[in-house]
């Protein structure tokens, strides 16, 4: 065919389109475990991050030396027992709460977390020190302003205590809400309380910041400023995953179990 031909020039285009979709569809196979591995590494950064193990950038082989002290357990929400034969690895309570089967809608009211479905199951993180419980790290997820925040919170030994919060996933307003992952107001969090001597959540975000009189200061932090609804979220999304729709059953079983065995 003639070089100025309108065939020539569409044969051309599709066999050009067609090696490169080829192209890059290899490279999407060949690089989604890599992929998949780097997403995991900085859940398990964040995760260290906010159990106050590691700092930001922590190298490969200190986040697998530091994840020998931590043991994943898969536990039912509404009982707050460990389920055997479900693999921690592969476990994501995301993808669960989108099925029916694995998950249940929440309403209105006790939906302030604004998550519409909440999975059955959830992963839970054990610290341990020397071979003895040192601590939980949890899971935990809400609706910011504009996004749904994805992070943990780290409870010492004594399942009250904060030990850190870190956010690893979020979306929001550069500069506003997106403090949220902010080192200086993280740095807040630890040693305020989470929870009363009863398993009551009281952990709040204060807008215009904590009074140093209040009854409640221990269990306070301040927002987020210019960030209300942010800050709102944070506050909410916490309260709803230590509750007792969240982990509530669980940590009361784990206090009860650390009790017995001290």
């Amino acid at each position: 065919m003639s070089n100025e031909s309108w065939q020539k020039t569409l044969f051309v285009a599709l066999v050009l389109c067609l090696v490169f979709s080829v192209l890059v569809s290899g490279a999407a196979v060949v690089l989604r475990p890599i992929q998949e591995a780097n997403v995991r590494l900085d859940v398990q950064r964040n995760l260290l991050l906010a159990a106050g193990l590691a700092e930001a950038g922590a190298p490969v082989a200190k986040v697998n030396e530091l994840m020998g002290s931590v043991e994943a357990q898969i536990i039912n929400l509404d009982s707050g027992e460990e389920m055997t034969g479900v693999d921690p690895e592969s476990f994501n309570a995301v993808t669960a709460a989108r099925k029916p089967d694995t998950s249940r809608a929440l309403d209105s009211q006790e939906d302030i977390a604004r998550i519409k479905r909440r999975a059955d199951m959830a992963k839970v993180y054990l610290l341990k020190k020397d071979g003895q419980f040192n601590g939980v790290v949890l899971p935990v997820y809400g609706s910011g302003l504009y996004s749904t925040l994805y992070g943990f919170i780290a409870l010492d030994s004594d399942l009250r205590t904060i030990r850190g919060l870190k956010f690893y996933e979020q979306g929001e307003t550069a500069g506003l809400g997106a403090e949220v992952d902010n080192p200086r107001w993280l740095a807040k969090w630890p040693g305020k309380l989470a929870l009363d001597e009863t398993g009551q959540p009281l952990v709040d975000v204060i807008k215009g910041g904590v009074n140093p009189a209040s009854p409640l200061i221990d269990y306070q932090v301040d927002a987020i400023s210019g960030a209300t609804m942010t800050s709102r979220g944070v506050s909410a999304l916490l309260k709803y995953w230590l509750g007792p729709d969240g982990f509530g059953p669980y940590l009361a079983r784990l206090k009860a179990q650390q009790m017995e065995a001290s």
